[in-house]
């Protein structure tokens, strides 16, 4: 089950309160101050992890606390820290501040790991105040409240190649052919219910990662089928694959009629999205007439289209030194984007 939204609410540890206490000896009747400082709260970590891949933990538990410290004692004795609380989240996470919008960090590197609320410090003894003048000091200090957050957990899967298109366009087929995925299968709309994700490999030990993505349908950014619940996942990717049926008598529309739907339908959701480099592909070019309508699809849009069969496997080498190709052009073109803003936050 992938879950890819979460909200929660972290908060790190309070320090522990300073001591007030004096030395009590036999013999040593004004033994002096020796009151310990309080200990540190406990920190809040977050940590891209490779082998975490949903926010399912995070989906049924709201709150997660941080350890606090531990009052100081005497004998000049400082009370324990808290303990940190690391949270592990998929690769790919980007956690905003809920209260203000702001994105605080996006988890796109295995192995990042930052600091999201800082613990509280300890309260200083009694012993810390001693002096020539002042030597039977009875001020303490309180210990600091840890640092607390509402966030906003949003997962947006990493891949090379999102492929979009109607419901019933082949998608998943597609998938299954190009790669080890397993995902359902059928002759019904909306088989796809989540995300997919396999890695394709090619020869000389080129790979690439593929994103199956529920399909669209006319209104999906108002609500209608799926809705544009799962567009986010292939914000990140660097090329879109276009599957349109051209030969299936489940085809929702027309295959001209088909291409534009989706189309509009990412550009209503994010122009952005829409601006991506793509291929045209035609599927199921097996069944009867197909040949011609995928001829027809061209003309119409006035843009190539690559014919295949997911089914029989015709045209699938092609389809993936195509997307290799694209791949590599973008990644050229590729540059450092800034850094987001950042709230607070320390490695």
């Amino acid at each position: 089950m992938l879950v890819d939204l979460a909200d929660i609410h972290i908060r790190a540890g309070n320090g522990g309160d300073g001591c007030v206490s004096f030395r009590r000896e036999r013999y040593v009747p004004k033994g002096g101050p020796d009151g310990g400082d309080g200990g540190d709260g406990g920190s809040v970590y977050v940590e891209a992890a490779a082998d975490v891949e949903t926010l399912l933990d995070f989906s049924g538990r709201h709150h997660w606390v941080a350890g606090n410290g531990r009052p100081g004692m005497g004998k000049n004795r400082t009370g324990r820290s808290g303990f940190d609380l690391d949270l592990k989240l998929p690769v790919g996470t980007m956690i905003y501040d809920r209260d203000s919008g702001i994105l605080l960090k996006d988890l796109a590197v295995a192995g990042e790991r930052i600091c999201l609320a800082h613990g509280g410090r300890g309260g200083r003894g009694n012993a810390r105040f001693a002096s020539p003048t002042h030597q039977t000091p009875r001020e303490f200090e309180e210990g600091q409240p840890g640092e607390e957050r509402s966030l906003r957990l949003e997962l947006k899967l990493i891949a090379d190649v999102g492929i979009i298109g109607l419901p019933n366009a082949g998608k998943s087929t597609l998938l299954s052919r190009l790669s080890r995925a397993r995902p359902k299968i059928a002759d019904y709309p909306f088989t796809t219910l989540q995300p997919q994700l396999g890695i394709v490999e090619l020869t000389g030990l080129r790979r690439f990662v593929m994103a199956d993505i529920p399909g669209l349908i006319a209104g999906a950014h108002e609500g209608a089928g799926l809705g544009d619940t799962f567009l986010r996942h292939i914000e990140r990717t660097r090329v879109l694959l276009h599957l349109v049926d051209v030969g299936s008598e489940l085809a929702f529309m027309p295959p001209a009629e088909a291409y534009e739907t989706v189309r509009i339908e990412l550009a209503k959701y994010s122009p952005a999205l829409s601006e991506k480099p793509e291929l045209i592909v035609a599927n199921k070019t097996e069944l009867t007439e197909a040949t011609q309508a995928a001829k027809d699809l061209t003309t119409a849009i006035h843009q190539p289209v690559l014919s295949i069969s997911a089914v029989t496997g015709a045209g699938l080498p092609e389809l993936v030194e195509q997307l290799w190709a694209m791949i590599q052009n973008v990644k050229g073109r590729e540059i450092p984007a800034e850094m987001p803003p950042q709230l607070a936050v320390s490695p």
